[in-house]
């Protein structure tokens, strides 16, 4: 069975298990006595915040859970429990590969590793993340990778030594969290609100997660165009790029005062600090792309696995991009996942038709000429997302991928066989 890999990143978990991928942000809602995680849990997180949880990766130890949450004792029981259901959903792997942030220190890597040693599944490796994705860039010294976490931004710089790249140095910037950014952008969001329409999204806990939901797209607009449109429980109101200027100047300044002065070196920016036009303006960086872990982990599969030993946290990886032996052969492409032939919802598997499925909400799926499924967005179609990314019409998906409406309606694409 092919071995998984698990993308340890608090704001937005990944897994890989064959053809399917999933992702799951580190948001832990207690309902009814039972934990749900992911995108269901961060979907209530303006709604029941009591209920929630966004620390217990970021925090993971043993001491007493403050505040208390159900049943978990502490922060572990919760990673425990996270460890559980990504597992299930992944189709149950017997092994999985770990990529995990600099800012895991020693104590809670060995606490992590006990934590899976009482899980239905072994760990047989285990990567530093900065170190897997700067592998896919070769810096001529050295590089700096930006990771947004949920509570702090880490800046891990990675050297080259040879024909490798080493972890050197990792700074966690406090205050720079992608909860802090959102908090500063939805200030803004309101604020705009308040001034052009006398409404205040924040003021209701339905309407300040409506105003919350909306910023992915919103952030995606601001990327291409100077001002973008926003719309919550009926009210209009237009953003501007200069109306974020303040939301990512803390995160500018601690970058830009942690690089160094006279040679700026190559910045690698997640995907999320990307979005923030202030930031992509001011500081020169290469945007990581959507699948660089999933392929940095295909890459360096063979020589992290450790089966037959305690494992070693690594944090030194051959550099993969530009290998002096230019005559070794390309590593092949990922052949596509099989095309899915039904979709799950309610515990019901529907099959997908070639000239259309509705999804509901004014959404549904079609057939396309490559042979996989599309997105059909009607003139009424409220927000979707796919694997907790916002999605738009003509979008591709695949089998594996999970789908959820504005309404809470979830759905899953499958592949039923013989």
């Amino acid at each position: 069975m092919a071995v998984a890999w698990l993308d340890i990143h608090d704001s937005n978990l990944q897994i890989w298990h064959g053809d399917l991928h999933l992702s799951s942000p580190g948001y832990a809602l207690l309902d009814a006595g039972q934990y749900r995680f992911g995108q269901d849990a961060r979907a209530a997180a303006r709604l029941r915040p009591r209920d929630i949880s966004t620390r217990y990766w970021w925090q993971l130890n043993t001491d007493a859970l403050q505040p208390a949450l159900g049943p978990a004792r502490h922060t572990a029981d919760l990673v425990h429990a996270h460890l559980q259901a990504l597992h299930r959903e992944a189709g149950a792997p017997e092994e999985l590969l770990l990529a995990a942030p600099g800012s895991m220190r020693k104590e809670q890597v060995a606490l992590l590793l006990g934590i899976i040693q009482q899980c239905p599944f072994a760990a047989v490796g285990l990567v530093n993340r900065s170190v897997a994705l700067a592998s896919l860039h070769l810096p001529e010294a050295a590089l700096f990778h930006l990771e947004i976490q949920l509570h702090q931004a880490l800046l891990s710089e990675v050297r080259r030594d040879g024909a490798e790249v080493i972890l050197h140095k990792v700074t966690p910037l406090p205050g720079c969290g992608l909860l802090a950014l959102q908090e500063r952008v939805v200030e803004a969001a309101a604020s705009a609100f308040i001034r052009q329409t006398r409404f205040d999204p924040r003021r209701r806990a339905e309407t300040e997660q409506q105003l919350y939901n909306t910023l992915p797209d919103t952030l995606r607009s601001l990327r291409d165009a100077s001002e973008t449109s926003l719309s919550v429980n009926g009210y209009h109101a237009r953003l501007t790029r200069n109306d974020l200027q303040a939301a990512s100047r803390t995160l500018l300044d601690a970058v830009s005062g942690n690089l160094p002065r006279e040679h700026p070196p190559t910045l690698l920016l997640d995907p999320v600090a990307a979005l923030l036009p202030e930031l992509q303006s001011r500081l020169t960086a290469t945007v990581l792309q959507a699948g660089d872990m999933q392929r940095a982990l295909a890459l360096h599969e063979p020589r992290l696995l450790q089966r037959a030993e305690a494992l070693v946290f690594v944090e030194r990886l051959p550099a993969m991009a530009g290998a002096a032996d230019d005559t070794a052969p390309e590593p092949a492409a990922p052949k596509p996942p099989p095309r899915a032939t039904h979709l799950l919802r309610h515990g019901e598997a529907r099959a997908l038709r070639i000239d259309g499925t509705s999804l509901g909400a004014g959404w549904s799926l079609v057939a396309d000429t490559a042979g996989g499924w599309r997105l059909h967005a009607g003139p009424d179609a409220g927000e979707l997302t796919v694997n907790n990314a916002p999605c738009h019409d003509g979008d591709r998906v695949a089998n594996g991928d999970r789908l959820l409406l504005a309404d809470g309606t979830e759905a899953l694409l499958i592949r039923v066989s013989d």
